[in-house]
């Protein structure tokens, strides 16, 4: 996944959201004393009653499908390259699971070409998905700035690219040029992972938040988080942890075991960019002797892979996760493919933000909307 804001729509937009998120917690400053607990602390009881009803409306499991239910029949004879910027990233891989299951629906072939993490193994795969001359590139995952000569062979030789997590909002991207970018909204996604810490804490809490500053979508959502949770008091922010995904699970073992005997009892929550820094954690909450139900209680702002699920569902040194629907997502992918071979513009579909618990999972390894499949294929097929 990215220099920071890849395009000027995102860098306003994030800016906007960050000026609006820093009023509101000047806004609601007084009250609630630094050492207190419980709900008195919040300081904002405003803030607290609003971040309780967004939960509630974000864990509902009544997610039917709202996106599209019309466009052009398949395209027959199209072939996809999926450049992952890590297939140990479970979003990246995730998504591309899903790519090859709709391109298999709709009759396409998908070749999946690993870059590995590092700049030089994502610009190698980029140059080799351009040098195969597929109908269409997927950007899984990184930031296409830095591959601009690879984009611009791609543009010459007339293939589209569609991405995920490529830039910091959904929809189509001039700068860089993409006919659309398939992400959830990461100030819906901030915001529902830090109105859950919020809400469960009644506003008093000491919270961690890892993320990877290196990729201008992760850096963009631990900022949001942390707004959002100043908005209360309350809530303070323990530590920023800047753990490149890549080295996550190098780092986040030490970092945590490092972190554990300097904030003590202090650290009660933790919110990650993704899930799988909690994976990572595990081992050192293990060895200090944490309970796997928390404290600190562990909330993934994306991408709510199987093992995200697992170690929600076994209480396992995670609570709650805000996933992305990576399936759905990898058919939508097809599905903008298709209206670009078809001459038609992108879907414009975004899709729901919500908060997964083990009370609401039901043991359930994923989260999709219900009915994608069918609504897709549809479509295609008629």
């Amino acid at each position: 996944m990215y220099p920071k804001y890849p395009n000027r729509r995102s860098l306003l937009t994030a800016a906007a959201l960050l000026a609006a998120a820093s009023t509101a917690a000047a806004g609601c400053g007084s009250g609630g004393s630094p050492d207190a607990t419980g709900p008195s602390a919040a300081g904002c009881p405003a803030v607290l009653q609003e971040a309780k009803a967004a939960v509630r409306r974000a864990e509902s499991t009544d997610t039917a499908w709202n996106g599209p239910t019309t466009g052009p029949a398949a395209v027959p004879g199209k072939t996809l390259v999926y450049v992952a910027q890590t297939m140990t990233n479970p979003g990246v891989a995730g998504v591309a699971k899903g790519v090859r299951e709709a391109a298999r629906s709709i009759g396409w072939s998908v070749r999946v070409i690993d870059g590995e993490g590092t700049p030089a193994g994502i610009q190698a795969a980029l140059g080799q998905a351009v040098t195969l001359k597929p109908s269409g590139i997927v950007i899984g995952g990184f930031d296409p700035q830095p591959t601009s000569r690879q984009v611009a062979r791609a543009a010459a030789a007339g293939i589209p690219l569609v991405g995920w997590h490529a830039v910091s909002a959904p929809g189509p991207s001039t700068n860089p040029r993409l006919f659309t970018n398939v992400t959830t909204k990461v100030e819906e996604v901030a915001r529902a992972a830090a109105d859950w810490v919020i809400a469960r804490s009644d506003g008093a809490a000491g919270v961690v938040v890892f993320t990877d500053d290196s990729i201008p979508f992760a850096g963009t959502k631990s900022k949001l988080i942390e707004q959002r949770l100043a908005a209360c008091p309350g809530v303070k922010l323990l530590a920023h942890k800047n753990i490149p995904i890549p080295d996550a699970s190098r780092r986040t073992p030490q970092e945590v075991a490092s972190l554990l005997p300097r904030l003590g009892k202090k650290w009660t929550y933790s919110v990650a960019i993704n899930d799988l820094y909690f994976d990572d954690a595990a081992p050192a909450f293990r060895a200090a002797d944490k309970p796997g139900a928390g404290p600190p209680l562990n909330i993934g702002a994306g991408d709510g892979d199987p093992s995200a699920f697992r170690r929600i569902n076994s209480e396992q040194f995670q609570a709650a996760t805000v996933p992305e629907p990576l399936s759905q997502q990898g058919w939508q992918i097809v599905d903008e493919f298709n209206r670009a071979f078809a001459g038609q513009p992108a879907s414009g579909y975004v899709a729901p933000v919500h908060i997964a618990t083990a009370e609401n999972s039901a043991g359930a390894t994923s989260w999709d909307p219900e009915g994608y499949r069918e609504a897709y294929e549809k479509i295609w097929h008629g």
